[in-house]
């Protein structure tokens, strides 16, 4: 009798081990699924509010930024539209707490031709601003923009030959000075435009390659941007890795990331 009662009290205390053990598996399931949770969450939020970063897939911005570069952007700075939001939902129209870009800054927008499609240039027309370039010289509001002859860039041509072009030290009103270059050594198809007359509300953009951006000179490719597209402004660069590194050959990924422009705040 004792045998058989001892024998019923190891198999019920085995009974309990089983059951706290299964209630413990699912706990700590449901603690990961929580976590995983909450970090995506954090993610989007961070995503949407903060920051978002970008990489640059052309050289339209060359010599500010190269393909390769992987760039922070700041979503605060402009204040916050529908297109602040993964996939642009449509649940608002406009802006709130916004605050219109300067000139001078290198912003993203969502291109006005589809609102989908990420672009990056430099804002050059403010709301009300005239537009226009003459031989390959920036034009704002009549007057010839300030620019210095540096020494020459070297970047590739069509067919992917280095060539040496001309570098330029633009100075825009209000004091914003970089670099910009003339592979076509102006004369290039828009280094002569007719006057542009930026509409309310809207804003001018240009690339720092100027005879290889495709930008608001274009009106039929991308035009005027409208406030309510710009997701943020371009702050700094947190990697950046040769055009030419090949994913399948990791071995040369040190030989080819650009050290010097690791951390490099976009002006």
């Amino acid at each position: 009798m004792v045998q058989e009662h001892r024998s019923t009290d190891v198999s019920e205390k085995s009974s309990k081990y089983v059951g706290s053990g299964t209630k413990n598996e699912e706990g700590g399931l449901w603690e990961t699924i929580k976590v995983i949770v909450q970090a995506l969450l954090i993610a989007v939020v961070v995503r949407t509010v903060l920051f978002q970063p970008f990489n640059i897939p052309s050289g339209s911005l060359i010599p500010t930024l190269l393909i390769g570069d992987y760039l922070f952007v700041s979503k605060y700075s402009y204040g916050y539209s529908k297109h602040s939001i993964p996939f642009s939902p449509g649940i608002f129209s406009g802006r709130i707490f916004g605050a219109e870009p300067k000139r001078g800054e290198i912003a993203v927008f969502k291109l006005p031709k589809d609102n989908s499609t990420d672009y990056i240039k430099r804002v050059i027309g403010l709301p009300g601003d005239k537009i226009q370039v003459i031989g390959g010289v920036l034009h704002i509001n009549g007057q010839p923009v300030q620019r210095e002859r540096v020494e020459d860039y070297k970047t590739t041509d069509l067919y992917g030959r280095t060539i040496s072009v001309p570098q330029y030290k633009e100075t825009l009103p209000g004091g914003v000075s970089h670099f910009v270059i003339e592979r076509d050594a102006d004369r290039g198809y828009w280094d002569n435009t007719n006057v542009y007359t930026v509409q309310p509300g809207h804003f001018f953009m240009m690339g720092d390659n100027r005879d290889n951006s495709t930008d608001s000179r274009d009106e039929a490719s991308v035009g005027q941007v409208p406030f309510e597209n710009l997701v943020g402004r371009a702050e700094i660069i947190f990697f950046s890795i040769d055009e030419s590194a090949s994913l399948w050959r990791p071995w040369e990924w040190p030989q080819k990331i650009r050290w010097n422009r690791l951390f490099e705040r976009i002006q």
